[in-house]
C-alpha cells in the first residue's frame, strides 16, 4: 500500500467515526426535542447555538479554521433540529436574495425558508404563525437604515431575537454576458444606491429600474435579453445569468446588518444588545436629557437614528441601540429614569450581539 492509500485509509476511518458521531448527536436531538415538548419550551434557542459555537471555537486548536468550523456546525444544528421539528424562516424573496443569503446563514439549509414579496409581508407571516421566524434588512455600512424596517416595528408586537452581519458583493449581469447588448438595468433601491458612483462612470447613458429585490431583477433580466441586473453572486447560478462586471459596489468594505423577528424575547447570552423606540416633546435640550441617563448609567449605545412619525409634519421617534440586556442593571435603571420623559417607549427585543 502506497503513502497516499494509508492516508486516504485512515480519512476513511476517521469519516466513518464522524458519520457514527453524528447520528449519535442527532439521537440527542430528538430526545431534547421529546423533553422541550414535554415542559412546553420553545424547540428553537439560538442563544444555545451561539454557546455551542463559541465553546467549540474556544477548545478549537486548529488546522480546521474556526471560519469553516462555524459553517460546519450551523448545518450540523440546523439539520438536528429540523429532526425535532422542521424551523420556518420568512424572508424577503425570492431566491438568492441578500435576506435569503442571511437566512441561511442564520438557520442552516435544512431551515424551511418561505420567501415572501415584501418586508411587510415578513412581518406578517410571523405575526400570523406561518412562520417562527422572519429575516428582514435594518441598515446598510453604506447607505444607512433600512427604513421600511424602522418604520414597521412601531406597528408590531414582535421582537428581535438576533442580528448578523452579512458582506455585500455586487455584480452586473446578464443572459448574454456583453457590455453592449444592455439596455436597461433592474435592481433593488438600496444596492442601486450602494453603487452609484460606478453607476455614473459606467451606465450613465443606460436607465436603472428600481424593482422590489435583486432576486426579481435577476429573474427580469434571464427573461429580458436587452437587460442587465445588478444582483447578488448566488443569483447567476440560480437564474442562469453571466457576470459582466464583478463587484461593482462603491464601498469594497459594504455590509448590511440584518435582524431575525420573532414573537418571543431572547433570553440573554451575557453578550447581548437591546433596542429600543421613544419619542419625546420637541424643545430645548430634550435629546440632551433623554440621553443623560446612559451616560449616568454606563451604558455604550451603539446607534441612535430618527424617523418622521407620519402623523404630524416635524414630529419623529428615535431609534436607539445599546449594549447589555433589557431586564439587567444599570441598564433596566438607564430605561426607568429614561420613561419618565417620553411620551411614548417600545423596547424592540434584547438579543446576541452579532460577531463583526
Amino acid at each position: 500500500m502506497s503513502k497516499l492509500d494509508e492516508l486516504r485509509k485512515k480519512i476513511d476511518l476517521l469519516d466513518q467515526k464522524i458519520l457514527d458521531t453524528l447520528n449519535q448527536r442527532a439521537e440527542l436531538a430528538l430526545e431534547i426535542g421529546k423533553t422541550k415538548m414535554k415542559e412546553n419550551q420553545n424547540f428553537h434557542a439560538p442563544s444555545r447555538e451561539i454557546e455551542v459555537l463559541e465553546q467549540l471555537e474556544k477548545k478549537n486548536q486548529g488546522p480546521f479554521p474556526n471560519e469553516a468550523l462555524r459553517s460546519v456546525y450551523r448545518e450540523i444544528m440546523s439539520a438536528s433540529l429540523a429532526l425535532e421539528a422542521p424551523v420556518k424562516v420568512a424572508y424577503l424573496g425570492p431566491e438568492a436574495t441578500f435576506s435569503h443569503l442571511a437566512c441561511m446563514r442564520i438557520y442552516g439549509d435544512s431551515a424551511r425558508h418561505i420567501p415572501v414579496k415584501s418586508i411587510s409581508e415578513v412581518f406578517e407571516a410571523v405575526e400570523r404563525g406561518h412562520a417562527h421566524y422572519g429575516v428582514v434588512p435594518i441598515e446598510n455600512s453604506t447607505e444607512g437604515g433600512v427604513s421600511y424596517t424602522l418604520d414597521m416595528f412601531l406597528e408590531s408586537d414582535l421582537k428581535i431575537s438576533s442580528e448578523m452581519l452579512l458582506e455585500i458583493s455586487l455584480h452586473l449581469m446578464s443572459i448574454s454576458g456583453d457590455m453592449e447588448k444592455v439596455r436597461k438595468v433592474y435592481s433593488f433601491s438600496q444596492p442601486t444606491a450602494q453603487c452609484r458612483h460606478w453607476i455614473q462612470k459606467h451606465l450613465s447613458h443606460i436607465p436603472v429600474i428600481d424593482v422590489e429585490s435583486t432576486a426579481r431583477a435577476a429573474q427580469m433580466a434571464a427573461e429580458d435579453p436587452d437587460s442587465a441586473a445588478i444582483a447578488s453572486e448566488a443569483a447567476v447560478k440560480i437564474y442562469g445569468l453571466k457576470i459582466i462586471q464583478k463587484r461593482i459596489e462603491d464601498n469594497v468594505y459594504n455590509y448590511t446588518r440584518f435582524l431575525s423577528i420573532s414573537r418571543d424575547m431572547a433570553p440573554r447570552t451575557g453578550h447581548d444588545k437591546t433596542s429600543i423606540v421613544f419619542s419625546f416633546k420637541n424643545q430645548a435640550g430634550a435629546l440632551f436629557n433623554v440621553l443623560h441617563p446612559f451616560a449616568d448609567y454606563g451604558i455604550n449605545l451603539t446607534k441612535i437614528e430618527s424617523r418622521p412619525t407620519k402623523k404630524k409634519a416635524w414630529e419623529y421617534v428615535f431609534y436607539l441601540d445599546m449594549e447589555g440586556y433589557v431586564e439587567d442593571s444599570p441598564l433596566k435603571e438607564a430605561l426607568q429614569a429614561l420613561q419618565g420623559q417620553c411620551f411614548f417607549l417600545k423596547v424592540l427585543g434584547s438579543y446576541p450581539r452579532a460577531r463583526k
